[in-house]
């Protein structure tokens, strides 16, 4: 009978310890079972709302597969200056593909909604992909435009977005800008040419796409100051009413993106959107993105592109004007050369 009791004894034991070194039954359920869907934000600048309407599909099938987890992503666009304060004031972002690093340098001044080596996380300084500038006119070129100088005749209107509040206009400025320096060198004739552009602009758009609308549909200007995506897809749209040429310096524009580490923490959302990114420096990705018109980062991409996408004479902005934040300050700031320019055309 002891050892019967024993033996009882024993059994229970090692049960108990069994039962100890697995983990509970929720645990299973949670491990088996998909976590539910889930919905990020990506609030991007106006032109690349066709690219990442293909991209978020191609993500999330790629998520379902990897994870069985649903994902949707809606999407938020404007002038990139104009998103990034949306962001800072509450607009709740998982991620951000503004037009420059300079609008996002923005979410860490304010607010510190990201850590301030926030370009260190992605490769190529988080840029994926990267555009330029060129200049689209109407159909058969009927003012001969063909470069910069031809943006300042007193016979040319040009379209171009407000550089307060769209990242595009501010490539489109300092293009323009290094453009008039390298010919003229003097800073006085540089500020005199910049100045006579924008005194041919009748409207300042906030954002590219708006300004896409006043050239393209309602027809005002001969000359919209683009993006190279924006140009081809104005191409398609109204191939009979529009042409587009390269003018023989411009800049390369490099688009960053980053997850907003304030509103992915506190939504729980880091995981996915942190992929969501990654994803995007994929040969997948990569070639949605030429497929789009933007320029690829990768060498099979940039291969598959080469024809619609061709190699130009692009400055970086760290060279010509020392990087974004000094940019900002000398050409964009409140009182800075913009507005300077800006002032002398109104009166």
């Amino acid at each position: 009978m002891k050892q019967r009791r024993d033996f009882i004894k024993l059994s229970l034991l090692a049960a108990a310890s069994a039962a100890m070194a697995l983990p509970p039954a929720s645990a299973f359920a949670q491990q088996a079972a998909p976590a539910g869907p889930v919905t990020l934000l990506n609030v991007s600048y106006d032109p690349t709302r066709e690219l990442y309407v293909e991209y978020n599909a191609a993500f999330a099938r790629f998520w379902k597969a990897k994870t069985g987890q649903d994902v949707t992503i809606k999407q938020s666009h404007g002038g990139s200056g104009k998103q990034a304060r949306s962001i800072i004031d509450g607009l709740e972002a998982d991620v951000a593909t503004l037009a420059l690093a300079g609008d996002t340098d923005a979410l860490h001044t304010n607010g510190n909604w990201i850590p301030k080596d926030w370009q260190k996380r992605l490769p190529l300084n988080s840029s994926p992909y990267t555009s330029t500038i060129v200049l689209v006119t109407r159909a058969g070129n009927p003012k001969n435009i063909k470069d910069w100088d031809d943006l300042v005749r007193p016979d040319v209107k040009v379209i171009t977005p407000n550089p307060k509040t769209s990242g595009g206009a501010r490539w489109n400025y300092l293009a323009a800008w290094e453009f008039a320096k390298r010919k003229y060198g003097d800073e006085t004739k540089v500020r005199d040419f910049v100045a006579k552009l924008y005194a041919n602009v009748p409207v300042l758009d906030t954002g590219a796409r708006g300004s896409s609308v006043t050239f393209a549909q309602r027809g005002q200007g001969d000359v919209f100051i683009s993006w190279e995506n924006e140009a081809y897809l104005l191409e398609k749209e109204f191939g009979n009413k529009v042409d587009f040429v390269y003018p023989s310096l411009s800049i390369l524009a490099e688009p960053a993106v980053t997850v907003v580490d304030k509103n992915v923490d506190r939504k729980g959302t880091r995981a996915v959107a942190e992929e969501y990114l990654k994803f995007l420096y994929t040969e997948e990705a990569q070639d949605i993105i030429g497929k789009h018109f933007y320029r690829p980062t990768s060498a099979k991409a940039q291969e598959k592109y080469a024809k619609q996408l061709p190699k130009l004479n692009l400055f970086k902005i760290e060279d010509a004007f020392g990087g974004w934040d000094r940019a900002a300050k000398v050409h964009f700031a409140d009182g800075g050369v913009f507005d300077q320019i800006y002032t002398q055309k109104q009166k």
